[in-house]
């Protein structure tokens, strides 16, 4: 029996309790109706949300009408909500399924505090699985993308994962409960229904059962991944610092592509990209690589990785306090690296704060001639992202402090000097 089957497979995937307050996402469609009969003849308690995304004109509409009536019929609080959901698409540069995902769980989320819900069951099932698994692979995904949909994501579970859509069909119709079609789900327009109506049809004149086996082998691959994720996190560990990667370590490991899949595809990076990453261990420091949000940077003995959303990188990312006294020759100059000592008469031009920039040249102190910063700071051995970190003091259109690191000889102490101004990173 298939309520006996759900039941077990709540308990064995430890979904939720019996005394739990559940919200059933219920769409109208047989997967979901199915679910909140289940749900309700079993004796849980459930309430019910609704979305209607006005995407289907009267039909939308019509599901609304259907749900209404069926949470009536049962005696289960619903809850709905009207979305404009082209409009949210077109503001936020996203697909219309993309817009319809996010406004649907995060309203479920809202909805779920509210009426203090324990859990959002969805109607996810065996189906929807494998069309995931085949969904991924076409993508190009890692061994988790393999596993198809997961019992539990946070608070959202997914009870209806050991039975399929023909299973779920058969039980509406021995209880004679009627639902709605989505006609949307009838035609290929969408990767997700190309998969269902044409892909999977396909396969099955190859392995009828290719569904079972699909499944199967998620199963298998599971148990793999906990192995797999062990070493992983095992790996991760070994190799990264809180700047990024050490190169060194990562070609000791016995897949290191791999390795930095699993780090770097959560950051938006795609397959080719970590290919590339990884094709350029080898090489010289210099070449990056960039995602919507995250930066790779090749150095000489790291992966850098930078948050490229982490906001304003202008803004001076420590304080300086600046002294002016007179100068005696028993004063003791200092010669710590945060502290820079000027003569103030020589420092006579407007002072400003920024980061160095190509082109820009210094007289190191002790020095005569002129040198690039960028020379200075290769010769100093300076990773690209300390580099890029690197901040001078400008006197005037002249650099007088490559600040942490050293003054410019124009600007020193001499025997001349009667007064002198002192700059201190704080």
């Amino acid at each position: 029996m298939i309520q006996q089957r759900i039941i077990q497979y709540i308990e064995k995937e430890d979904l939720f309790s019996s005394d739990s307050n559940i919200l059933v996402a219920l769409s109208g469609g047989a997967d979901s109706v199915a679910l909140l009969c289940i749900l309700h003849a079993a004796g849980y308690h459930c309430e019910a949300a609704h979305c209607n995304f006005h995407l289907r004109g009267e039909e939308s509409n019509r599901d609304e009408q259907f749900v209404r009536q069926l949470c009536k019929k049962y005696e289960i609080r619903l809850h709905t909500v009207d979305f404009d959901t082209t409009r949210y698409a077109t503001e936020n540069h996203i697909s219309i399924e993309m817009a319809a995902r996010e406004l649907r769980y995060n309203w479920f989320e809202e909805v779920r505090n509210k009426c203090q819900a324990d859990v959002i069951a969805v109607a996810h099932h065996q189906d929807d699985s494998v069309e995931t698994i085949l969904l991924n692979l076409i993508r190009g995904t890692g061994i988790t993308g393999l596993l198809g949909i997961r019992p539990r994501n946070g608070a959202i579970i997914r009870p209806l994962l050991c039975i399929n859509r023909e299973e779920i069909l058969h039980y509406l119709q021995s209880i004679g409960q009627t639902y709605v079609t989505d006609s949307t789900n009838l035609v290929d327009e969408y990767t997700r229904n190309k998969i269902r109506l044409n892909v999977l049809p396909l396969m099955q004149t190859i392995n009828p059962s290719v569904k079972n086996s699909l499944i199967e082998t998620s199963n298998y691959l599971n148990d793999i991944s906990a192995i797999y994720n062990r070493y992983i996190e095992e790996a991760k560990t070994k190799i990264t610092t809180s700047e990024g990667i050490r190169i060194r370590e990562l070609l000791k490991e016995p897949a290191p592509e791999a390795l930095l899949f699993e780090i770097l595809h959560p950051l938006g990076f795609n397959s080719a990209q970590i290919k590339d990453i990884t094709n350029s261990l080898h090489g010289q420091p210099g070449k990056q690589f960039s995602s919507k949000e995250w930066r790779v940077i090749k150095d000489r003995e790291l992966l850098l990785l930078e948050n490229t959303q982490s906001g304003n990188k202008e803004e001076l990312p420590f304080q300086i306090i600046k002294e002016e006294k007179e100068y005696t020759p028993d004063f003791p100059i200092p010669r710590e690296k945060g502290i820079a000592c000027f003569d103030a008469d020589k420092l006579n031009g407007e002072i400003s704060y920024r980061k160095w920039q190509t082109g820009d040249t210094f007289v190191p102190f002790g020095m005569k001639g002129k040198k690039k910063i960028s020379d200075y700071l290769t010769d100093r051995k300076f990773s690209i992202r300390q580099k890029e970190r690197q901040w001078v003091l400008c006197c005037g259109e002249r650099i007088a402090w490559l600040i942490g690191e050293r003054t410019d000889n124009r600007f020193r102490i001499d025997e001349t000097t009667q007064r002198i101004v002192i700059y201190k990173i704080v």
